[in-house]
């Protein structure tokens, strides 16, 4: 059983999103702001990526599950990410980092769903770097 920790959301779950009431609704106990540092945020087509690169910042929420909903909420979205634990196919992989939390400054371990290797190098050549760090301010 994986250690109950808040998610990291950066993109689609996050509050205003496609996936935030398909996927959070119910299901959490607080979403608040945060930061991830670490890590630039990539343009996808239609939601974005985190790699990790030393001097990035992303910003998101850190959402915590109400503890007789995590495991079902856990499922979810490792199947919204298309993560299996040690596929080598995966896209994302789901890691455990460190969060900023916005509204103290306070540091949070929480899971995050990161880039997998193969994708975070082609991004790194090819894709689109969003300079803002922030999926809701894209455009």
């Amino acid at each position: 059983m994986s250690p109950q920790l808040p998610f990291f959301v950066y993109g689609t779950l996050r509050p205003g999103e496609v996936n935030h009431d398909l996927f959070l609704r119910g299901r959490t106990r607080s979403e608040e702001p945060g930061r991830l540092s670490g890590c630039v945020l990539y343009d996808g087509p239609g939601y974005p990526w985190a790699v990790e690169e030393r001097d990035g910042l992303v910003f998101g929420d850190l959402v915590t599950a109400l503890p007789e909903r995590y495991e079902e909420l856990l499922a979810a979205l490792d199947r919204l990410e298309d993560y299996a634990p040690g596929d080598p196919r995966n896209l994302y992989e789901r890691v455990e980092r460190e969060v900023t939390r916005e509204s103290d400054g306070r540091p949070v371990r929480a899971w995050v769903y990161i880039a997998a290797a193969p994708v975070a190098a082609r991004l790194r050549t090819h894709g689109r770097p969003i300079d803002s760090g922030d999926w809701l301010v894209r455009r």
